[in-house]
């Protein structure tokens, strides 16, 4: 491969406590932790929209902050971020039980979840980190960082103005790709498996505006049956970390949308596209090799440096604590990270990659940034008054169960 060798001066441009690279729902809810305990805090998104999967991507299925037994087991900016994406009205799913206090028994039969309108859930989380101050900057892909030791010291972007750098003291990843995990030289993790194609949209027919999920995302190996076998709209699968196969990926579902239009003709004549994601449906590509990775097996297990609790989307019953160990690494010692590129195992990066733990890492995430530029020396305890102080839940004894 032919390379070119560059010499780059790179302005400083702004001057932060906090930098948050992504701006999906781990992204929003580190902003928004960050800048409520007093932290000067800039967020850098590559698109032009908050929300990223959830919202970008189309994938508006804010999952259950309940245990599906009865019990919420999340709470803090994950049930903040919930209640705000249905401010103005919820599409589908709405959870009355536990909304407008249900039973006990209802809430058993009914998960804590609900779809959400994609756009107005943008605009509302936008406004959010607006009103705490959070400078937003949209078309800013991190494309580099400048290290001192073992720590960063600016955040370098590449945009419409050209190459800008932002001088930081701690820096949050919620690239969803551990992209600054990458860029810093801190161990990471690719995806064995790879992502299915998937290619939702909104469509409007028959009088109807509802979602079409147009391929499902996969189940992780180690949890197929035999001869289990994912139904995929194209036979392949995509790792996502690489230009020419993101833009594939995106064609490819644009093919399969038109597809889909046109197979459900014969049922509903008027059905047209209104909306559909603007970038690639992948769910998992890179995560950081933290001090700790969960498991799904650590089900009701205790951590002491716990920070918040979650359930699992996909079963009924399972809690787990996430301990602030699985948040950063070895080398960079003022990196922590959020959403689905924390360090766990891959059944369990299945589980932590959706919305309502995004929400929860990001929230811990934003506290610890906010009060600490070394996560190993960082003092728990201060950073688990906090989060309790919003009424987050740290472990699961704390946790008002059925």
């Amino acid at each position: 491969m032919k390379v070119i060798s560059e010499r780059l001066a790179t302005p400083i441009k702004y001057e932060r406590d906090v930098c948050v690279a992504g701006g999906g729902v781990a992204g929003i809810a580190a902003a928004a932790a960050a800048a409520r305990n007093g932290a000067r805090v800039i967020l850098l998104e590559r698109g032009f929209m908050l929300g990223g999967l959830a919202s970008a991507g189309i994938v508006t299925i804010y999952l259950a902050l309940c245990d599906g037994m009865g019990n919420q087991v999340t709470f803090g900016l994950a049930e903040e971020l919930f209640r705000l994406s249905i401010e103005l009205g919820a599409e589908d799913r709405y959870p009355r039980a536990w909304l407008e206090g249900g039973s006990h028994e209802e809430r058993k039969h009914a998960r804590f979840e609900v779809q959400f309108n994609p756009q107005l859930f943008a605009i509302s989380a936008e406004q959010l980190l607006l009103s705490l101050g959070v400078k937003i900057l949209y078309g800013a892909p991190v494309v580099a960082v400048n290290k001192s030791a073992d720590k960063i010291t600016e955040v370098i972007i590449e945009g419409k103005g050209g190459r800008e750098a932002i001088s930081v003291k701690s820096v949050i990843d919620a690239t969803g790709d551990a992209d600054v995990c990458k860029l810093s030289g801190e161990d990471t993790v690719l995806f064995k498996q790879g992502n299915v194609l998937a290619a939702w949209y909104y469509g409007y027919g028959g009088g109807e505006y509802k979602l079409n999920m147009c391929g499902f995302c996969d189940v992780p190996e180690e949890e197929r049956a035999p001869g289990q076998e994912t139904p995929m709209l194209v036979n392949r699968r995509f790792g996502g970390l690489d230009t020419a196969e993101l833009s594939e990926m995106v064609q490819l579902s644009h093919t399969a949308i038109k597809r889909n239009v046109l197979a459900h003709r014969d049922k509903t004549p008027d059905l047209v596209p209104v909306t559909f994601g603007t970038i690639p449906q992948v769910r998992m590509t890179r995560r950081i090799e933290g001090r700790m990775a969960i498991d799904t097996s650590d089900d009701r297990r205790h951590f002491d440096d716990s920070v918040g609790t979650f359930s699992n989307w996909k079963r009924r019953g399972p809690i787990y604590e996430l301990p602030l160990s699985a948040l950063y690494g070895k080398r960079v010692k003022n990196l922590i990270t959020a959403g689905r590129c924390i360090s766990s195992t891959e059944p369990m990066w299945d589980v932590t990659r959706v919305i309502p733990v995004c929400a929860v890492t990001g929230e811990a995430a934003g506290v610890a940034a906010s009060l600490s530029d070394n996560f190993e020396n960082a003092s728990v305890e201060k950073i688990q008054e906090v989060l309790r102080s919003r009424g987050v839940r740290i472990h699961i004894d704390e946790l008002d169960l059925i």
